[in-house]
């Protein structure tokens, strides 16, 4: 019942905050015209949308981090190495995004980082996160305890690590293309994230779990359409590389695969589509990623996030049985 009570405060500081958070900075990044240029092959409904203010990915991350100072002084959630693993993930990603953001917005087009760049500071992130994890004593060995599964894999383990965080990342930011989609998906993620580690023995990371999907909520009341915000590279890099991370430190690597599954499905439609045109000269969809697609084929945006929500929740319930009861 504690740690039950404990959840819950957390996913309530989380929201409470983001909530304040969000009406502080919004109208300081209207004043400062912290806008995202919209790309030309944007559909046209999209084109309201242009000075909507981005880098709303501050608006759960900063509660995140007060959330857990908070709870850390009220002796409620204890700082340990790998939660500081996962902050340093999550700012770090956070903090390309906010590079690549504010080179956008200062260049007033869509460049920003170029992808070697991103991918490169990525991949030193991940290089950093994996020779922590070594030297907090883990294990190089891919656990699959549901099926009984133990592959020892030595070095390989971090290539593995490797193509999690940056895979997860940029999954997430791909799918940040309509209002309140990642975030909705990503609070969804995180909650299921959340009740696993709690069952499986990692209170520090469930706790970080609420705490972080209590600010997605709260974020998500200024995202969902009409959106007054965006997340930006700043909060959609953060998020997908978190959501690694936490399943590493846990030990339920694949059952990322189950949890992030829209988000998986999004980046195979952008794969897909490269593959088709570059074999049979033609497109497979008629945009994408796919939420894209569903879009040209006459879909509301509202219609369109409800759908891709239901699904992440399916497939969340089917992490959680697959990471804890099964």
């Amino acid at each position: 019942m504690l740690l039950l009570t404990k959840s819950v405060l957390s996913l309530m500081v989380g929201f409470v905050l983001a909530i304040i958070c969000g009406l502080i900075l919004i109208p300081m990044l209207k004043k400062l015209r912290v806008s995202q240029t919209l790309s030309i092959y944007m559909e046209e409904a999209h084109r309201k949308k242009v000075g909507t203010p981005t880098m709303g990915g501050l608006i759960f991350i900063i509660p995140t981090l007060f959330s857990i100072v908070i709870l850390h002084i009220l002796g409620k959630v204890e700082v340990t190495t790998n939660l500081l693993m996962v902050l340093f993930v999550m700012i770090g990603y956070a903090t390309i995004g906010f590079i690549d953001d504010y080179l956008i917005i200062k260049q007033h087009n869509n460049k920003g980082l170029t992808e070697v760049q991103k991918i490169i500071l990525q991949v030193i992130i991940a290089i950093i996160f994996f020779f922590v994890f070594l030297k907090n004593g883990g294990e190089t060995s891919l656990i699959i305890s549901t099926l009984g599964i133990n592959i020892p894999m030595g070095w390989l383990y971090g290539v593995f690590i490797l193509f999690l965080l940056v895979g997860a990342s940029n999954a997430v930011n791909i799918t940040d293309g309509l209002d309140g989609l990642a975030g909705g998906l990503s609070a969804i993620a995180f909650i299921a994230f959340g009740l696993i580690s709690l069952r499986t023995g990692y209170e520090d990371m469930g706790i970080f779990c609420f705490i972080l999907a209590g600010c997605l909520a709260g974020f998500l009341v200024f995202n969902v359409n009409p959106a007054k915000v965006f997340m930006g590279d700043t909060g959609s890099l953060a998020l997908g590389a978190t959501l690694a991370a936490i399943a590493i430190l846990t030990r339920r690597e694949i059952t990322l695969i189950i949890v992030c599954g829209v988000f998986i499905i999004e980046t195979l439609s952008v794969i897909l589509q490269i593959i088709w045109l570059y074999l049979f000269k033609k497109k497979l969809f008629l945009m994408t990623p796919l939420h894209h697609h569903f879009e040209k084929l006459g879909w509301k945006e509202r219609d369109i996030v409800k759908m891709f929500w239901v699904i992440g929740f399916i497939l969340c319930m089917g992490g959680i049985f697959f990471g804890v009861w099964l």
